[in-house]
Order: C-alpha cells, then structure tokens, then sequence
C-alpha cells in the first residue's frame, strides 16, 4: 500500500485537475447555449432553401446553363472534413477523422489509388488526425474558428465550389458532427455538389404528402434565378454544417467535461478511503511497537 504522503498528493493532484475539467464545463455550457441558438434559428431557413434549391434544379430546362449540375461521371472526388481546433471533446473529432479516412479507403478506394480523391481540413484536429492516418490533406483552414460568420464561411464555401465549377471536382461531400442536444452529436456525410435532393439532409424531415409538388412562380425568369439562389442556397447549406458543428462540439466537451469530473470525484473517494485504511494501518501498528515496548520493559 502507497505511503501517506504519496495519497495526498495523488488527492490534491486529482483535485487540480477536478477544478479544471468543472470549470472548462462550465464555460463549454456557455457557449453552447449560444451555439445551439445559432444553428436551431439558422435550420429552419436553410432547409427551406435546401427545398427550393431541390425544385429550381429538377425543374430546369436543359438550355439553362447550371454550372453546379450532376455530371455524366465521377472522376475526381473532394472531401471536406470539418473538426474543432481544440480536443477534450470525447469522440467528437476523432469519429469524423474515422469517416474520412473511411470514405478514402473503402468507398471512393479505386479514385484513391488513382490519386483522384483530395481531402479539405477545416479545423486543426483534422489535419493532425489525417495526416497520422496517412491522409494527405490539400488545403486547410484553420483560422476560421478565430472569426466565426457568414461572410468568412462564405469565401471557403466560394473556393469550393470554384473548385467543381471549373471541373477540378465531379463529386463533393461534407463529413461533420450534426448537432441534436448536448448529449447526442450525429456524425453525417452528406453531398454538397453537385446539387441535389439537399431535403434528404435536413434533421428531421417532416413527412409529404404522397405526390406533392411545390411549384413556383419566377421572377424576373428561371435564369437569373439560378445565378443567384443556387451558390447563395449552398453557402447557407456550408454554413449550416459549421454552425452544426461548431454546436456539437460545446455538447461534446461539456459532457466529456461533466464525465471527467464525476471520475475525478470517484476517485478522490476512493483515494480517500485508501487514505483513511493506510492512517488506520499506520496507527494500528505504532500502537502494537508501544504495546511490544511496555511489555518488554516490565518483563
């Protein structure tokens, strides 16, 4: 059995770092709050616009240019993977690292060998990740967390989808923690061009009736309606994932922080009544060395 001196140390230790992971919940729960406001007022619009983006597309006539249309193959494939900067979070970073590399080994696995699938890394536990996987990783952005808003998600968002535009990509996807409360994160990939049924991708879709079909007026025309909506609609669509994420992430930390303090305090427990048996043992036996010694000496 440990000393005494050694079980103070190890309880006082123990505490430090209890104090630590308490107060790192604490501000964790502050900044969800503000999270999880950002992306629940942010879901409603976003799908919304996913629905009219799905009806604009599959409603065009073939004499409309959309540069952002399924092509006829799938020669090139870029994978956006989108993490935090920091760690503490549980398996929040490391289960999409594991989607990623996934995607890379086992779904697009013939693009891979062929060197025709580039991974994008938003968030510095990516790029760490990937690269120790032996994924190598083509641009990263990992500043973006520093400036959080639309306008500087946009100009990513603006690169990628440059990127397929110009015929660099023919398929794009989104690997990201999808926020449901601050327990609960799940993991999705979902494709972001080419441009498709995005409705597939909302939370919680609400059933249609059999059959339905929204229809829309247009004005000025179907044109510049396009032009417009489609790369505004996926710059919201890439937002929505940030803001997805950046929310799963507080909810990861917060409860990996409440579970570190709730092992922390089992511990002190224990380490406490280790104590307690180790100073009972201690005292039990300087009483048996002056017993021992009152008896010789009488004797």
């Amino acid at each position: 059995m440990a000393n005494l001196k050694d079980i103070r140390t190890r309880i006082a230790s123990v505490k430090s770092t209890q104090q630590v992971t308490s107060a790192m919940k604490m501000v964790s729960a502050a900044k969800l709050r503000k999270a999880q406001d950002a992306i629940i007022q942010m879901r409603p619009y976003a799908d919304k616009l996913s629905e009219v983006l799905y009806s604009v597309s599959s409603n065009l006539s073939s004499d409309i240019e959309n540069k952002y249309a399924k092509r006829s193959s799938t020669n090139k494939v870029l994978i956006v993977a989108i993490t935090s900067n920091r760690g503490l979070c549980g398996g929040f970073n490391s289960n999409v690292i594991k989607r990623t590399v996934e995607l890379v080994s086992v779904t697009y696995k013939d693009l891979a060998k062929k060197n025709k699938v580039d991974v994008v890394a938003i968030g510095k536990k990516a790029v760490d990740g990937l690269k120790s996987k032996g994924i190598k990783v083509s641009n990263s952005y990992l500043e973006l967390y520093d400036k959080l808003n639309f306008a500087s998600v946009s100009e990513i968002a603006q690169t990628i989808m440059d990127s397929y535009a110009n015929g660099d990509y023919d398929h794009i996807e989104l690997v990201y923690n999808q926020f449901k409360n601050a327990a609960i994160q799940n993991l999705v990939n979902e494709q972001f061009l080419p441009v498709g049924d995005l409705t597939q991708t909302e939370t919680e879709p609400k059933p249609k009736k059999s059959g339905y079909k929204p229809s829309y007026f247009f004005e000025p025309s179907m044109q510049e309606i396009v032009v417009k909506i489609i790369p505004q609609s996926l710059k919201i669509q890439f937002f929505k994932a940030i803001l997805d994420s950046v929310a799963s992430e507080h909810g990861a930390r917060m409860t990996a922080m409440h579970k570190a303090t709730d092992n922390a305090f089992e511990l002190i427990r224990e380490l406490k009544l280790n104590y307690n048996k180790a100073r009972q043992a201690s005292i039990t036996n300087e009483i048996l060395e002056i017993v021992s010694g009152a008896n010789a000496m009488k004797g």
